[in-house]
């Protein structure tokens, strides 16, 4: 829907005009596109890249979050990206825009089990399946980090920021880490770790490179015409996002959903304090049905294969889904009541959209 009211936009509009100006292509087919240049979260439904006859990516425009393919896109937003890039297009042209290096080039023939399932069949080479085969081949040869690779476009709301959409970077409302690092609304984010950024597109490409073990990061913002400089400590687990939606090759899916329980609740229980104890809030009628664990709501999840602690893990479904693979067997304790007992649970491999 979006897609066509961007390219429906009427030639006497402001955002038609604007458009007029561009040369406009829309990529359906994957095969012979450099994916190392075009490099984007692939989960994307709609993605946006303005460059220039040289392939210099100037801006991005696109992105969303878990609750929706298109929060992040807006008529008016995508129209002060349009302009953006003809200014941007106007330095470059006038020689005062750095030229970026190009990445190494890849293509999705570099990934044999993509090949064997869309090239040698005929089939289109669609952008979420790159991703997914991406993922695969990674966890084939040892490379796959979950928490960089899963768990992709952090969430600006876990931070605290929350953008007046329609006016692209501007901010309209502050919480939590972002309201400690000194952000206001009205603020208009510019620039992220010192990189320009000029769409919600580039801020959630650049948030997305954030190795996933930092604990801090620097945004600069424009505030009624001067620069500030604000520097966030990052909450822990400020990556986590709901990654079921994604429909990932590599997610071990195990059909219940829990939270962690609070410190008190441990030492009532007398579980450690650091222990990644949970309770079950929710049980998948998948399991049910498939009879792959027998959890309830209300159980208590204290160990996974006789693990109850883990660095970076604050429940036993976060265990699961980073530190197993999808379709492994795995056994649980488990409290209920006033009984600990074990408790078998076998994860899925999805079959992905293919």
């Amino acid at each position: 829907m979006f897609d066509a009211q961007v390219v429906l936009s009427p030639k006497s509009s402001s955002r038609g005009r604007l458009m007029e100006q561009y040369v406009c292509a829309r990529i359906t087919r994957m095969d012979d596109i450099d994916i190392g240049l075009f490099d984007y979260d692939r989960n994307n439904t709609l993605y946006f890249f303005i460059l220039n006859a040289d392939e210099q990516i100037y801006l991005r425009y696109g992105g969303r979050d878990s609750q929706s393919p298109d929060s992040y896109l807006n008529l008016e937003s995508i129209e002060l990206a349009l302009r953006h890039g003809l200014e941007l297009h106007k330095r470059h042209l006038a020689g005062d825009l750095p030229k970026t290096p190009r990445p190494k080039p890849m293509f999705a023939r570099d990934f044999p089990l993509l090949v064997k399932r869309t090239f040698d069949q005929g089939n289109c080479v669609e952008c979420h399946l790159i991703g997914d085969f991406q993922n695969q081949h990674r966890e084939l040869d040892g490379t796959l980090d979950k928490m960089t690779h899963l768990y992709r476009s952090p969430d600006l709301k876990t931070i605290g920021i929350f953008l007046d959409v329609p006016k692209g970077l501007v901010v309209k409302e502050v919480r939590g880490a972002a309201q400690e690092a000194g952000m206001r609304p009205g603020d208009r984010i510019t620039a992220f770790q010192g990189t320009p950024v000029w769409t919600f597109g580039d801020l959630q490409y650049y948030y997305d490179k954030l190795p996933r073990n930092a604990t801090s990061m620097k945004m600069t913002v424009d505030r009624a015409g001067q620069a500030a400089e604000l520097t966030f400590t990052l909450p822990v687990r400020w990556w986590l996002t709901d990654v079921r939606w994604r429909q990932s090759t590599v997610d071990p899916r195990a059909y219940f959903d829990s939270r962690p329980l609070t410190d008190a609740e441990k030492k009532q229980r007398g579980l450690p304090g650091d222990s990644f104890a949970s309770e079950v809030t929710r049980v998948d009628p998948f399991a049910q049905m498939m009879k792959s664990h027998a959890l309830q709501v209300g159980d208590i999840i204290v160990a996974v294969d006789g693990v109850g602690r883990d660095e970076v893990a604050n429940t036993a479904e976060l265990f699961i889904r980073l530190r197993k693979k999808a379709g492994d067997d795995v056994t649980l304790d488990v409290l209920r009541g006033t009984d600990r007992i074990k408790m078998p649970l076998k994860t899925f491999r999805m079959s992905f959209r293919k």
